[in-house]
């Protein structure tokens, strides 16, 4: 687990700035129409970081694995990161992407074995040590999408 922090604490501390850089009007364009632009891909991470804070904290604490489910497109449509204000929306993934730092930081060991349901039909049951792990390589995949060439990832 300390590998996976350091590795998210290293890229919220480049990526903020990277991020920063790129001229709004590339930040929101879209590549077609059905494709989300650099910020609703940025507004993407910060749900799912969203949603894997609260399977970071309540998997600690749940008697039976909680189910936490996420709708990827429906999230990024009902926050409307396409016309949010681009520094807000930077800021936000880099205070969320802090909290879950801090979380895992003082997440005790016994807690890496717990596990929390990912899917409507519970499926998919995964460790918080491994949806810590996939959570830094997603991560990767999308600031690829981002700021093309990034990381060598595959992901999944």
């Amino acid at each position: 687990m300390k590998q996976t922090q350091q590795e998210l604490q290293q890229i919220i501390t480049d990526f903020t700035s990277r991020i920063s850089a790129i001229p709004e009007n590339e930040f929101k364009a879209k590549p077609n129409p059905t494709k989300w632009s650099k910020q609703e891909v940025l507004g993407h991470l910060i749900d799912s970081a969203q949603n894997n804070l609260r399977r970071f904290i309540v998997a600690q604490y749940a008697v039976s694995p909680p189910h936490i489910i996420y709708d990827q497109d429906f999230w990024v449509l009902s926050s409307d990161y396409g016309n949010s204000p681009k520094e807000e929306t930077i800021q936000f993934w880099w205070l969320i992407n802090r909290q879950i730092y801090r979380v895992l930081e003082t997440m005790p060991s016994s807690s890496y074995s717990k596990v929390c349901h990912t899917d409507r039909n519970e499926m998919e049951l995964h460790t918080l040590q491994w949806l810590a792990t996939d959570y830094v390589k997603h991560m990767k995949h999308h600031l690829n999408q981002i700021i093309p060439g990034s990381f060598n990832i595959v992901y999944p």
